[in-house]
């Protein structure tokens, strides 16, 4: 007798941002750019700069630089970076529980950002957070092509940029207000759920898991 295969589901896959997201890199990020300032000789507000976290850092600079040297100057700011930034930074609230939470039904994590793949590397291994995979230098929609090539089915973010990333992708975009935008701002965006913090993330994972059995 022929014995019968059984075709397992697979695994749930999760993905988060980053920047104000898993990690407040406000005061890291402030620390660089004022080191950069110092170092240039330009002129860089720093507290505003901080208040808008989520773009490439190019469109960041772009503020302060020439569009000529804005390659440039990206490269000296990660240059310095791993020096001033990485122990200044801290994790989000919830930040660690949420990981968790996927792992605990067997799902997978992955990160998806825009900040440089090395930086990110290094702000996760400082933490003690590990995702699956890591995925560094895409914003927004570009997102989609890491999030649809791992199977992403929910993708985390705090800003209207992973909101869009999410719905390109067809994952459900779930939005926390930690970072630059309201809620009413990811909700005109398109976000599926809007949560204050990760801290609320396992809940909702747990009723998101029991949904379709309801």
């Amino acid at each position: 007798m022929t014995p019968m295969t059984v075709t397992q589901a697979p695994a749930l896959t999760v993905g988060f941002d980053l920047d104000m997201t898993l990690i407040d890199s406000r005061p890291g990020i402030h620390a660089c750019y004022r080191a950069l300032a110092e170092r240039t000789g330009t002129f860089i507000d720093a507290d505003l700069a901080v208040t808008r976290l989520g773009p490439p850092l190019a469109e960041e600079l772009v503020n302060w630089f020439p569009a000529q040297e804005v390659a440039a100057m990206a490269d000296l700011y990660r240059e310095m970076y791993p020096a001033i930034a990485i122990a200044a930074t801290p994790a989000m609230a919830g930040a660690r529980e949420a990981m968790d939470a996927v792992r605990a039904v067997g799902g997978r994590t992955m990160v998806v950002t825009a900040k440089y793949q090395p930086n990110a590397k290094l702000h996760l291994d400082h933490l003690g957070i590990a995702p699956d995979v890591l995925v560094g230098d895409l914003w927004a929609e570009r997102k989609a092509a890491a999030l649809r090539e791992y199977g992403a089915a929910v993708y985390v973010g705090d800003h209207v940029g992973d909101v869009r990333g999410a719905r390109t992708a067809g994952a459900l975009s779930v939005a926390v207000v930690t970072g630059p935008c309201d809620g009413d701002e990811l909700r005109a965006a398109g976000a599926d759920v809007v949560l204050d913090d990760l801290s609320a993330f396992p809940a909702w994972l747990a009723a998101y898991r029991e949904a379709p059995r309801a």
